[in-house]
């Protein structure tokens, strides 16, 4: 044996040693015989990826020290594909300690190599991973179509755990988008496939623990304790400890849900233990932060900020930025709230200035939200409006995106259904068209059951006649519950159009009053000065946000403009627009804000527009206009 191989064996030897009992150790050591016995690069290298796969989860930095060893001893032999999965392991096991730009570019580097080597099975399996890191970046429609290409690539290859995995993994992209029913879907086809193999694997746990967070979510309590335990059960046998460690949380957060927080921390805990044991630092992060933010949920202030400290500082050391984000407007919080305003604030600015970054709209909202509460708790209610009402636009875009992904589905449905009905229709009119030949055949030699034939035929077709009266009334119902639900939506938005008019003018208002501040100054600021005054009247003179306003105005009222013209042909363009904010009751300061004039300038094209249209002083103009 040569001095490299047996230093090889001896590093392995050693560094297994130190490990805790159990099965994997078993595994491992009868591994470790195989490989000092072993003398071919192909069998160390299988023996390698063996290995790895029992400590990836359970110990991230012995699982590293044998993936650089494949990685050495494959560029010695120049075994290409050791070196492929040496790459790729290296990349999970960044992916693992949620080191994401390291994990991407190891993936990407495995993909570029599997395709060079044609193999499929590390194809699909990278994509797999790439998929996952895009729907952590937020990216679900390209997450969703790498998705899909992995099952296609499994279905292919006939391996059926593989597709299974892929269509939970999918699943969970749908969840994550908010789209339930369909999340659903592809967990139930999961299920299906996996019952159909009848082995236990880590995959099946992970999709016990995806049904127990989708019942979560749906507030099926039982049935998501019912699921996380089955994922544990699966988890234990396997003995990976860090899915383990995460579906504790997962328990826990189901008890948070039910205000039953002593419970809840404890499964946070014995999460924490478990992370700590195993070296899971990104574990640990998320066990740290859920126990602070319990132990703020029962005004323990001072016990939430050992916490969360811990979740934040062990946190920068990762790339996790939401959790960070949501650790860092915890911690300004509780902060805030025992008495700390200013190392609050400084906290809750970086989670505010961090979550606008990445782009992430729900922790960007939640922590506007709450550094309102520790303004205002302070007694800066000013501020604490303002931060209120960024967090409630927000709140507001969310809901209406969520209500026009609604739509979509429900105008899919209805579509699906509406095609289903006609040619159930089709059918029966087919039905009935052949029974009246078959009658009409028999008339002819049974002239004395004529009547009767006559009677059978009419009562058919007056089924078949109330029966299309039935299906078209059930189709028009349901037309006229999308309508409703599309007015309602473009309602929505209208609103929130309208307050994006009146707020980017006041905006704008405010700026150029603070710019008139800087006449005064040096020479060298006359020039920029001019530039962004010219810059700001021309983005307030802009027409498109009117044309955007206008469009949903118009669907929402019904042709509004064209009514008023309808009274009064000649009325201008901002004679609409000012009847149309009317229409929308905004106040007079607000229509001069959004217009850019004065209050007066507002009263007084009011009074010129009523009489124009020839009401008389006694009616009341906003009530007239909102009989058009």
């Amino acid at each position: 044996m040569s001095t490299k191989s047996i230093s090889i064996l001896v590093l392995l030897l050693c560094t297994w040693h130190s490990y805790g009992q159990g099965k994997n150790q078993v595994k491992v050591d009868s591994l470790l015989q195989l490989y000092s016995d072993s003398k071919k690069i192909e069998e160390r290298i299988e023996i390698l990826d063996d290995i790895i796969d029992l400590l990836i989860y359970n110990d991230s930095d012995k699982a590293k020290t044998y993936i650089m060893q494949m990685k050495r001893i494959s560029a010695d032999a120049k075994y290409a594909p050791g070196i492929l999965r040496g790459d790729f392991n290296l990349g999970y096991h960044y992916f693992n300690l949620q080191e994401m730009d390291s994990a991407e570019h190891y993936f990407n580097l495995t993909l570029k190599r599997s395709k060079n080597m044609n193999d499929d099975s590390f194809i699909g399996s990278t994509l797999k991973n790439l998929s996952i890191l895009k729907a952590h970046n937020g990216k679900y429609p390209e997450a969703i179509r790498l998705m899909d290409s992995v099952a296609i690539i499994s279905l292919n290859n006939k391996d059926y755990l593989r597709y299974g995995s892929a269509l939970s993994d999918n699943g969970v992209h749908y969840y994550e988008m908010g789209n339930y029913p369909k999340a659903m879907e592809l967990y139930k086809r999961a299920l299906d496939t996996y019952d159909t193999l009848k082995i236990t694997t880590y995959h099946q746990a992970d999709l016990f623990r995806n049904l127990g967070k989708l019942h979560n979510v749906q507030q099926n309590y039982d049935k998501a304790i019912d699921y996380f335990d089955r994922a544990i059960a699966v988890y234990q046998e396997l003995e990976d400890n860090f899915f383990h460690a995460n579906t504790l949380v997962d328990v826990g957060n189901v008890y948070s849900s039910l205000k039953q927080f002593d419970i809840s921390i404890k499964k946070y805990e014995a999460s924490l233990q478990l992370a700590k044991e195993n070296n899971f630092p990104s574990a640990e992060v998320i066990a740290y932060g859920n126990i602070g933010s319990e132990y703020i949920n029962l005004k323990k202030f001072q016990k939430a900020l050992e916490y969360l400290e811990k979740a934040v500082n062990l946190g920068k050391k990762t790339s996790a930025t939401n959790n960070l984000a949501t650790d860092m407007t915890n911690l300004g919080y509780a902060y805030g709230f025992s008495g700390r305003f200013d190392q609050g604030m400084g906290y809750l600015n970086k989670a505010v200035a961090l979550a606008d970054s990445i782009g992430v709209n729900n922790e960007l909202q939640t922590a506007l939200y709450q550094r309102g509460k520790v303004y205002e708790n302070n007694g800066n209610l000013e501020k604490a409006i303002v931060d209120y009402e960024r967090s409630r636009i927000i709140n507001d875009s969310l809901f209406s995106k969520e209500r026009l992904k609604q739509i979509n589905e429900l105008q899919t449905l209805y579509e699906t259904e509406r095609k289903e009905a006609e040619i159930g229709l089709q059918a029966e009119e087919i039905k009935t068209l052949n029974t009246q030949a078959e009658v009409d055949r028999l008339t002819k030699g049974l002239y004395a059951g004529g009547m009767f034939t006559f009677i059978v035929v009419s009562g058919l077709l007056f089924f078949g006649f109330r029966q299309r009266i039935k299906r078209n009334r059930l189709a028009r119902e349901k037309e006229i519950a999308i309508y409703k639900q599309e007015l309602a939506h473009k309602k929505k938005e209208l609103a929130s159009q309208t307050l994006h008019l009146v707020q980017k003018n006041t905006f704008i208002q405010e700026l150029m009053k603070n710019l008139e501040g800087i006449k005064n100054s040096p020479d060298k600021f006359k020039m920029e000065y001019r530039r962004i005054v010219m810059l700001l009247k021309k983005e307030n003179a802009s027409d498109k946000d009117w044309e955007v306003f206008k469009t949903y105005f118009s669907e929402v009222h019904n042709d509004f403009d064209q009514k008023l013209k309808t009274i009064y042909a000649d009325i201008s363009e901002k004679e609409i627009r000012l009847a149309a904010f009317l229409r929308m009751n905004l106040t007079t300061k607000e229509i001069a804000a959004t217009l850019n004039v004065l209050p007066d300038s507002i009263l007084k094209s009011k009074y010129r527009l009523k009489k124009k249209l020839g009401l008389s002083k006694e009616t009341d103009f906003s009530s007239f206009l909102n009989t058009l």
